[in-house]
């Protein structure tokens, strides 16, 4: 937080003295200086929430000024004073930067209400300013936790991707962390300082999707009382995330394609062409290859969407990762819901890591958080966890199938052995230890399962 410090700049010698004293007896710490070369030095040297310069200065224009401040210190306020008052010079230092422009002689109230109004809104600016810096670290790609060696090469196309304008497909279950991806995506691009436009795409009636993505105009349909900005429109400079985009009617996949191709679009309803320059990410949990060999969704769309796809793995592929998630939400709603510091027990951990996950990472942060809620002690336990998870069938007795017993077991032990090569980064010395049996027959077991060819595919042998 900056204090209150403001800086005035005038050649006046007695008009300078005047000001500082005003605004010193206002409350406000105030310095003074009387040419430009002197401003950059305060500037360079102190944090100024407010400058207050005039226009001629003895080594250049108090305007030019405002660029610099703009540039360089843009969370400060510039109030322009002058002697020469006219339409057109106020104008210019508005469309400069500046906040407020006052004509000489100064009147005490009107210089006051000024800088009242131009301390609020430096307040404001600083305020904006802290909660973009708050959701930047928050969607920091750093902060999306893994261990598995899949999600690692996930972060690696992230960073190779993410300060271009590729289209991105993102492909994987619900619930894996697509919508977290997009934003840490945005986040780490050039665009950060730009909106984040997400829209889910299966949430929206088919008939008010079209409209809410590209805006309509007023009367285009029944209910539309005003003219509407779209969410491209929203996100231009910026990145917008279609979520669930295999639900889109096919009137408004050949819309999508052109924006795609052109970045060009009409709003419902209008004849106009809006340009726009917005980052694309979509999302689907179901198989858009499939989709388009049905005829549900259009094969020139799918590919000119395709250019780079990261594929999100289901949890119960990332068993390595879940005692690390669940430790982490603990942290969070440990200190959202004011509670001691807890932690999970090594019994419940394992209940954890045995179940199946179908709702994914957003399945263990609601367990969690009702752990959190519930646990009567410092540790989360068995006894904290939903009875999905204590008595899931994975857990229980084994079930008799038509499967000959080799058969039945195979699929379990195929099981095990993966979740402890991933958990163990893939070694496999790590991994035959855990296990308790020799290297041999765990490379063995690995081709028995095509566990060796599938380490062959990802580079891990």
């Amino acid at each position: 937080m900056r204090d209150n410090n403001i800086l005035v700049i005038d050649d006046d010698k007695i008009i300078l003295d005047s000001l500082t004293e005003f605004l010193s007896l206002e409350g406000f710490e105030s310095t003074g200086v009387q040419t430009l070369k002197s401003a950059l030095a305060e500037l360079k040297d102190k944090n100024y929430s407010l400058v207050i310069t005039d226009v001629n200065l003895p080594d250049g224009n108090g305007l030019d000024l405002l660029d610099t401040i703009r540039e360089d210190y843009p969370q400060t306020v510039v109030i322009v004073i002058t002697g020469y008052g006219t339409i057109e010079s106020a104008v210019k230092a508005i469309k400069r930067g500046a906040y407020d422009y006052l004509t000489k002689p100064i009147i005490d109230d009107e210089l006051r209400l000024a800088v009242e109004r131009a301390i609020k809104q430096q307040s404001l600016m600083s305020e904006n300013e802290s909660l973009r810096l708050q959701l930047e670290q928050k969607y920091r790609l750093e902060n999306i936790l893994s261990h598995d060696y899949k999600m690692a090469k996930i972060f690696d196309l992230v960073d190779a991707v993410s300060d271009s304008n590729t289209t991105i497909l993102m492909t994987g279950p619900s619930g894996t962390g697509k919508s977290m991806l997009a934003r840490a995506i945005h986040h780490r691009s050039s665009r950060s300082n730009k909106a984040f436009v997400e829209v889910s795409c299966g949430a929206l009636p088919e008939t008010l999707l079209e409209s809410e993505l590209f805006g309509h105009m007023r009367g285009s349909f029944t209910g539309a009382i005003n003219n509407k900005e779209g969410k491209f429109l929203a996100a231009d400079g910026g990145t917008i995330f279609l979520d669930e985009i295999a639900n889109a009617s096919a009137g408004l996949q050949v819309k999508l394609l052109r924006v795609l191709q052109d970045r060009q679009f009409e709003p419902v309803g209008s004849n106009k062409t809006i340009s726009i320059d917005t980052r694309v990410i979509l999302a689907s949990n179901q198989n858009l290859q499939e989709l388009v060999k049905q005829g549900q969704f259009r094969e020139d769309l799918y590919y000119r969407i395709n250019v780079v796809t990261i594929n999100l793995p289901p949890l119960c592929d990332r068993v390595g990762d879940v005692s690390l998630l669940a430790k982490y939400f603990i942290q969070i709603y440990c200190l959202q819901h004011k509670r001691e510091k807890l932690d999970i027990t090594e019994e419940a951990i394992e209940y954890l890591e045995r179940y199946s996950w179908p709702g994914n990472i957003r399945e263990l942060e609601n367990v969690i958080e009702r752990g959190v809620l519930l646990s009567k002690d410092k540790h989360i336990g068995i006894e904290d966890l939903p009875v999905t998870i204590t008595q899931s069938p994975s857990l229980g007795q084994p079930v008799y199938s038509s499967l000959s017993l080799k058969e039945s077991m195979a699929e379990p032990e195929k099981r095990i052995i993966r979740q402890a090569l991933e958990t163990n980064h893939w070694n496999r010395q790590a991994t035959a230890k855990a296990l308790q049996i020799n290297r041999t027959t765990l490379f063995k077991k690995m081709k028995n399962y095509g566990l060796y060819e599938e380490a062959e595919r990802l580079g891990l042998t």
